[in-house]
């Protein structure tokens, strides 16, 4: 199975693409915010340029089929038994009134 690059749906920021490649490398993705950001910093134009050619270019992580939905089976109800009903409770003394 092959891997393959894509924009995240889960950790983004603004379009995806940092988190995209943080987990197509398996590290935090903050970790490749702070990248970006120094490389911003550093070749100012040519970083940006690159993450706004990523952002198009990259396509979006396709949506996982969610399980569909299964009712809980019916429970079996057991046929009413013969036995005896329950017994009773026991009949009250009668208290002596003098």
């Amino acid at each position: 199975m092959t891997r393959r690059l894509y924009r995240s749906r889960d950790e983004r920021m603004l379009t995806g693409v940092c988190g995209g490649i943080a987990e197509y490398l398996d590290i935090d993705p903050t970790v490749v915010r702070v990248a970006f950001v120094v490389a911003a910093l550093l070749t100012w134009p040519m970083a940006i340029l690159l993450y706004l050619a990523l952002a198009f270019i990259m396509p979006e992580r396709p949506e996982e089929p969610e399980a569909p939905f299964e009712p809980p089976a019916p429970r079996e109800r057991s046929a009413p038994s013969a036995e005896a009903p329950p017994a009773s409770p026991e009949p009250e003394m009668p208290s002596e009134e003098a």
